[in-house]
């Protein structure tokens, strides 16, 4: 595993293959063979890790900020400097799906998020608080792609700036 996160941090997904982690890590091909049986199956797993390290990285963004609309702002900000960060392994994550893909924990990405918006929008309904979900994933994942595809520059004060808790509803 931690060959493949390597080499996810100097190639795109594509170039990824378990015969040369194996040779990478002095390993037979047949070795890793028992681990993942297919290419599909390592790339699973490494989108797991991915989505788990995401989700460890949010949490303490989160815990830092001290809640409410100062946590939700934080994890966006967290979700799109991880982007900047790790673009082969965001990518990976995002193209797995998240179907076999979420840890069972509330570390996750996703789970992570539906807590904060629960948190800023108590008391709106179960349909609300999707939508709310889903805002604040278009606007982070957007920003992230429209960065990483180099639409716009990875810029720390453009991202302080889109992803701020004034524009959150009910903020300020």
């Amino acid at each position: 595993m931690n060959e493949g996160m390597r080499l996810l941090q100097i190639a795109p997904v594509e170039d990824l293959s378990l015969r040369a982690i194996a040779r990478n890590t002095g390993v037979s091909a047949t070795a890793l063979y028992r681990h993942f049986p297919d290419k599909q199956a390592l790339l699973q797993a490494l989108a797991q890790e991915g989505l788990d390290k995401l989700g460890a990285e949010q949490r303490a963004a989160i815990d830092a900020a001290g809640g409410g609309v100062e946590s939700f702002a934080a994890a966006g900000r967290t979700y799109v400097r991880f982007a900047l960060a790790n673009p082969a392994l965001f990518r990976l994550v995002m193209s797995c799906g998240f179907e076999g893909v979420q840890s069972a924990d509330e570390s996750n990405a996703m789970a992570l998020l539906r807590n904060c918006v629960a948190d800023v929008y108590a008391g709106s309904s179960e349909g609300d608080l999707r939508v709310a979900v889903l805002r604040a994933w278009g606007m982070v994942h957007g920003l992230a792609m429209l960065m990483l595809d180099g639409h716009l520059p990875p810029d720390s004060a453009m991202i302080e700036s889109v992803i701020h808790p004034t524009y959150v509803k009910g903020a300020g």
